[in-house]
């Protein structure tokens, strides 16, 4: 039994194996996948039981202990088709406020950033509150001009859905030029735009009107939210347009809109 007695290195190889196997057939994201392969193949090179395996972890974060449980659950439930018995005590996520600019802030970064490609990128991530995976893998026959929507079909979980398409979007593309098909954000050497690019668009925009917050590319997506979210808009809708699977995800832009704190410092 894996953990309890030595694996030889050729069932070990095999067991990674169809781990891959488990993992695409559930269509898991890249970085869960490689977070369970990486974690899986460490328990196996351990020899430990799961229970030993796991109070080695002890000293990492929540989140890392956390994926190393559900990594070895999965391994065992879908991969060694065994019950998985450790009955870990996950400690409950601390609640972490969305770090929110303000549309001010937003405005700057955008008049700020001189190259129309890297403007477009700033403002897709505000405009229409995308992760930063779908900015990077958004096409052009997804903008729909007509009907001033934008279809997404790279979305987290392969969950398809609708956002609106801002004005301002539709100007600097225009501007930008519009193009038939294919990726909207290509590298000069026709490569789509890695989540390195994105991410340093976003910081050096940011430094470069003097934001002193730690500004990614998720921090314009909060923003998006919260904006709306201040502005009156129900938050069933806006839980559409993030994709949003629970209400609760969403939720947490409540703590940080500052339409009731500001109603609330008029009373006193």
């Amino acid at each position: 039994m894996v953990g309890e007695n030595k694996s030889s290195a050729e069932e070990k190889y095999q067991l990674i194996g169809k781990l891959i196997e488990e993992i695409k057939l559930r269509r898991y994201s890249l970085q869960t996948g490689k977070s369970y392969i990486f974690i899986v193949k460490n328990f196996l090179a351990s020899d430990k039981t799961p229970r030993e395996f796991l109070l080695s972890y002890t000293t990492k974060s929540k989140s890392t202990m956390r994926s190393t449980y559900f990594a070895l659950k999965f391994f065992y439930e879908n991969v060694l088709n065994k019950s998985f018995e450790e009955k870990l005590p996950l400690a409950r996520k601390s609640l972490k406020l969305p770090m929110v600019l303000s549309k001010e802030e937003i405005n700057k970064m955008v008049e700020s950033t001189n190259n129309i490609k890297h403007k477009l990128v700033v403002m897709f991530l505000y405009y229409a509150g995308l992760r930063l995976d779908e900015a990077r893998n958004l096409k052009w026959q997804d903008i729909d001009f007509d009907r001033e929507i934008i279809h997404l079909k790279t979305a987290k979980g392969d969950k398809e859905r609708i956002v609106f398409l801002h004005k301002k979007l539709t100007d600097m593309m225009k501007i930008y030029g519009i193009n038939k098909e294919g990726p909207i954000f290509v590298s000069q050497r026709d490569e789509k735009y890695n989540k390195r690019t994105i991410q340093q668009i976003i910081k050096s925009a940011s430094k470069k009107v003097g934001i002193k917050k730690n500004v990614t590319p998720h921090t314009l997506r909060h923003s998006f939210a919260t904006h709306l979210l201040e502005g009156g808009e129900d938050i069933r809708y806006i839980q559409q347009l993030l994709g949003h699977k629970d209400l609760k995800t969403t939720q947490i832009y409540t703590h940080v809109a500052n339409k009731d704190i500001k109603r609330l410092a008029d009373l006193i």
